[in-house]
Parts: C-alpha cells; structure tokens; sequence
C-alpha cells in the first residue's frame, strides 16, 4: 500500500504531496514567541502545489513559501480544502500583512499588497488565536537576524 501511495504521490495524481525541506520558524509577537514546524517551497513546483490537496494541518506546522527577492505576491485557495492564514513577509523579516481564514477551493486572488520576501501559510484561525499580527518580526534563515 505504502509504494502504491508513493507511486501516486510521485505522478502528481491529487494527492498530498510534501515539500522536501521541513524547517523550524518562530514568529516574536506581542505574547511571546510562537513556534512552528514549516515545510519550505522554493522551487516553483512547490509553490505552485502548495498546500493544495491537504485536508488538515496541525496548528504548530505551515509552508514557507520563498520568493527570494520582494515582490508583489498572488495567492489563491485553488484546491486546497482547508482555510488558511496567509502571512506575508517583507525582505526584513517583519510582517506586512495577513490574510485570515482565506476561503477554501476559491480561485479569488489574495494580494500581499506590497513587495514580501515570502508567504507563511498556517491552519485557519492560527493567527487570532496565536496573537500574530503585522509588524510582528519571523525568525527563519531567509531573513536577517535583528
């Protein structure tokens, strides 16, 4: 079962496929750090997949996006089942802005609204319940330490 499974994974064939880099993230708020488990995808492949397929993510994990240099970022919920927290960073580690609970199997266009680095999708509700808010400073390799 388990090679019939990888087979699929391998052809793309809709199921949840993983990014191939799991990395630690914490995000400084208001409260006090806040710590996640997040898969990267830096390789367009991976951002375009995505979290798409997913039908659930633990409140402690998420998908780095990396965009490697700012730019202005278009997200959408295209076959992704579950709502997410979408927050995008700009090139100095602080959040710009935050799109919650984005509605899932939507193909509307959810904007960054200014050139970010990268996007950090998290659970649906994850940031109201975990006290993330803009300005608030992520600490991950991709951005200058403070």
């Amino acid at each position: 079962m388990r090679l019939l499974a990888a087979f699929f994974l391998c052809l793309g064939l809709g199921l949840p496929a993983r990014a191939a880099t799991v990395e630690p993230l914490v995000i400084d708020t208001a409260a006090g750090a806040v710590r996640f488990s997040v898969e990267i995808a830096v390789t367009p492949q991976e951002r375009e997949r995505g979290l798409m397929y997913r039908t659930e993510l633990a409140s402690n994990a998420g998908m780095l996006f990396d965009f490697r240099t700012p730019q202005p970022v278009y997200m959408w919920m295209k076959n992704t089942y579950i709502p997410l927290d979408m927050v995008f960073i700009r090139a100095d580690g602080r959040i710009g802005h935050i799109a919650e609970n984005t509605t899932p199997l939507s193909t509307d266009v959810i904007e960054s609204g200014g050139p970010m680095r990268a996007v950090l999708e998290l659970a649906g509700g994850t940031v109201k319940a975990k006290g993330i808010a803009v300005g608030d400073r992520v600490e991950h390799k991709l951005f200058p330490p403070k």
